[in-house]
């Protein structure tokens, strides 16, 4: 009788071990699957945050070819007063917002102010003797493009920085054909570039320019104007 009943208590002592160490695998399993869905999450959580941190790092515009600068005279002073680029997406499927503060038209005094846009990339130039926050800009989209402000992957844009008024009623090689800029848009022109608190841009001036857009790295474009001023120079 006494064995019967130890062997019975053994019995059970085995079934309750049993019932622990399923018990134990089955908390173990849910343990496993909740650190392996927070690794998961955690993983896809970092890989976003390391991709937000590309798009905001890599710089969206890429230049295509030459840089070129345009000079006319402010009063008798030969300067520089335009700058021009052409620019492309460099990460395809990511367009980037090119609505320009001004427009060209060849008439009159240009850029002309358009006040209807918005622009979202703001341009900036520097040189040894100044720097300028906000510049006016245009563009012009030349080959393929679908006719809104967006550069899409394909397209191109010629981008005019202008750092002083100009009269296109005057000859560039003539007096006056530049204007020192008077911030004010009622009158034609444009509003931040140079002033007359500012310096002309003369011949072997270094500057920088730099086009930030909405999202993602500044485009930096670093020249040096000729010795030797011309009306058309290819800084290059």
């Amino acid at each position: 009788m006494f064995m019967r009943g130890f062997r019975g208590q053994r019995g059970i002592t085995g079934l309750e071990t049993s019932i622990v160490l399923i018990a134990f695998v089955v908390v173990a399993s849910v343990f496993s699957f909740t650190v392996l869905s927070a690794g998961i999450y955690s993983s896809e959580a970092n890989k976003q945050t390391i991709f937000a941190g590309l798009r905001e790092t890599r710089t969206r515009l890429r230049q295509n070819g030459a840089t070129f600068a345009f000079s006319a005279k402010a009063g008798s002073t030969e300067t520089v007063y335009k700058l021009v680029f052409v620019v492309s997406n460099s990460l395809a499927g990511e367009p980037v917002d090119l609505t320009p503060p001004y427009a060209e038209d060849a008439s009159g005094i240009d850029p002309d102010f358009v006040a209807s846009n918005t622009s979202a990339t703001v341009i900036s130039y520097a040189d040894e003797n100044q720097r300028l926050a906000d510049v006016p800009w245009s563009i012009v989209f030349i080959g393929n493009h679908n006719g809104d402000n967006l550069l899409e992957d394909g397209e191109k844009a010629e981008i005019s920085i202008w750092l002083l008024d100009r009269d296109t009623a005057i000859a560039e090689d003539q007096d006056n054909s530049a204007i020192l800029m008077d911030n004010s848009t009622a009158n034609g022109g444009g509003v931040g570039g140079i002033d007359v608190s500012g310096v002309l841009v003369g011949k072997s001036t270094r500057f920088v320019v730099e086009v930030a857009p909405q999202i993602g790295a500044a485009l930096t474009v670093q020249r040096s104007i000729p010795p030797g001023l011309r009306q058309v120079m290819n800084l290059n």
